[in-house]
Order: structure tokens, then C-alpha cells, then sequence
């Protein structure tokens, strides 16, 4: 039985969660329907436009993107600080990029003077809009949508696109972190879809690549801290360069088809988060059938679970094996 979306998602525990959105039809989401001969490649550009507009908007950030062939993973952050840091006004400015917000917002933006009871419906408005603007429910929702609407119209046909619903999966450390986001950048390797990182179209993986030669990051995407630290500023706590090499030199593995042993020494990410080389493969090969639910080591598992009040502690036994 599929668990409910807030039983899943725990602020306390992590800001950081994988979500998956597969397409129900036979028809593909993107690239080439085998069956018709017929190209939905552009379609791409759809989700990865409708991804990084959203990420402008919402109180969530990209970490890591790929859009599939019939399905697409992301690596979320919630930043509920900044959510609760904004005023009413942004919130509502925000809002109303995103729909069309009640009478009461719209007579507040455009400055009228609300009574006081309005002022109650109103404030209750704003809270309701500034939950949703740190909800992943509420983004998978709004870009799903968009992408389903485009979808039908175009194969003219009616009905769903995509399945009942996204899976997510709650990211509760580093090492989960670093496994996940690398699965996610490898998947068109891993699908043979192309041989190297930067020939991955509509990936995160490109995209930094693409800003890396310049020297910069891309600001669509959540940027890369470095070394956790005692003021750690918002960011991934890895570094860049680092964590660029480990996805090439994963990647070339993988391409290969062998388990293979890379040296820890020119891994520091792996080291850091101390998972061995062949534990490492397996989660970047394998990371959605491994683990089903949370992922993290056993510690962040129980805390996890804790704060959830769930007796089920999934994917222990896995954890302890690959991230320990």
C-alpha cells in the first residue's frame, strides 16, 4: 500500500528528496515511440523549461535532473527557511505567477485596503500559498500537469499521462545524497543512450558541465558549498570538481560493464562519505531497486522513522550493507 505523501517527507530529517514520474502510456514521454517511428524529443525541452520556471518560483531547487524516455528523476531541496523568510507580498507575487490566486490576493496586489475580516480569509490565504511554495507535492503537481496537458493535446487524445502519482524518496545523509544524484546523472549512460556525461542531453550533469568550462556554476540548479564547515553556507556539501570526476569516472565503469575498482585516492568524494568503490557501483546502477523508501545509514533511518512515528524501518539491512 503506497504511504501518504506527508509520512514521507520530513523536514526535521532532510531537505533533500528523489522523485520519479513515469508515463503511463505506451506512447513515449520523449525521444523516439519504437512502435510509430514517430520523435517526441522536443518534448525534452518541455519538462526541463517547466522545471527550471518552476524552480525560479518555488522555495524548492534543482539538485540533479534527467528526463527519459518515458520517465524523469529529480534531486529536490526544500528550503523552508527561505519560504518563512519571505513577506506576504512576495509570497503572493509568487503565487500568482503560478495560478490565478483568490479575489481577496488580487485586491491586495493591486492595493486596495482589505476590512478586517477579509484580513482573516487573506492571512489564512498566505499561509496556504507559502506551505505550498515549500511543497514537493505541490511542484510535482504543477509541472506534471503543464507537461500532460501539452502531451494530450498534441497526441490528441484525452485521459492520464502519467502514473497515478510521483515516488519520492527522502535523502537522509551525504552518501545517500551523493549516490542518488550520480544515479540520477548516469541514467542515459546507464540506458546506452549516449557514452559520456556531457553528450547527456537534458541532464543536470550537461548543464554544469556546460557552466564548468567557463568557470561558473548554473544558477538554475542548486550550486555546489564544498566541504561542510562550521558556517556552512546554503549549497550541495560536496565540491564540484570532485564530484564532476566521480560521475566521469563512474560513468566510464558503467559504460564498460564492469564492476571494476577506482582507486579511493582518486575518489575524495567516496572517501569522504566513506562508501567503497564496488558498493558504489551498485548504488549508482542500481539505487531505485535497491531501496525503496528513505535512504540513508541506519542512525539517520531511525531519527527518520522517529519523527514519522513509523514502525517500519525500510531498506535497513541495504543501508547497512552499501553505506555503512
Amino acid at each position: 500500500m503506497a504511504i501518504a505523501r506527508k509520512r514521507q517527507v520530513s523536514l526535521v530529517d532532510t531537505k533533500y528528496y528523489h522523485c520519479i514520474s513515469r508515463c503511463v502510456r505506451r506512447a513515449f514521454l520523449c525521444g523516439e515511440d519504437r512502435f510509430t517511428g514517430q520523435s517526441f524529443e522536443h518534448r525534452r525541452g518541455w519538462v526541463e523549461d517547466k522545471l527550471i520556471e518552476l524552480a525560479k518560483v518555488f522555495c524548492i531547487d534543482v539538485c540533479a535532473y534527467a528526463v527519459m524516455s518515458n520517465h524523469t528523476h529529480l534531486v529536490l531541496y526544500v528550503d523552508d527557511k527561505k519560504a518563512n523568510r519571505l513577506n506576504d507580498k512576495a509570497i503572493v507575487i509568487r503565487w500568482h505567477k503560478l495560478c490565478k490566486g483568490t479575489v481577496l490576493t488580487q485586491k491586495y496586489i493591486q492595493g486596495e485596503k482589505l476590512s478586517k475580516a477579509e484580513l482573516i480569509f487573506f492571512n489564512q490565504t498566505v499561509k496556504q500559498y507559502r506551505e505550498r511554495l515549500a511543497s514537493i507535492s505541490w511542484f510535482m503537481r504543477l509541472l506534471n500537469e503543464d507537461i500532460a496537458r501539452k502531451a494530450n493535446k498534441e497526441d490528441n487524445c484525452t485521459g492520464r499521462f502519467w502514473e497515478g502519482r510521483f515516488k519520492s524518496q527522502a535523502l537522509l545523509d551525504e552518501a545517500a545524497l551523493a549516490a542518488c544524484m550520480a544515479y540520477v546523472d548516469l541514467n542515459p549512460i546507464r540506458a546506452k543512450m549516449v557514452n559520456t556525461p556531457e553528450e547527456s542531453s537534458h541532464t543536470s550533469v550537461q548543464t554544469r558541465l556546460e557552466s564548468a568550462t567557463e568557470g561558473k556554476q548554473p544558477k538554475q540548479l542548486l550550486r555546489f558549498a564544498g566541504m561542510p564547515r562550521q558556517i556552512m553556507p546554503k549549497g550541495l556539501p560536496f565540491e564540484l570538481k570532485s564530484y564532476l570526476e566521480l560521475v566521469e569516472l563512474t560513468g566510464r565503469c558503467i559504460q564498460e560493464g564492469k564492476r571494476g575498482y577506482i582507486e579511493s585516492t582518486h575518489l575524495p568524494l567516496l572517501e569522504r562519505v566513506n562508501i567503497s568503490p564496488e558498493n558504489w557501483l551498485k548504488l549508482t546502477t542500481q539505487f531505485t531497486r535497491v531501496f525503496h523508501g528513505a535512504v540513508g545509514r541506519t542512525t539517520s533511518q531511525e531519527s527518520y522513522c522517529e519523527h514519522l512515528s513509523r514502525k517500519r524501518r525500510s531498506n535497513v539491512s541495504n543501508s547497512a550493507k552499501l553505506l555503512a
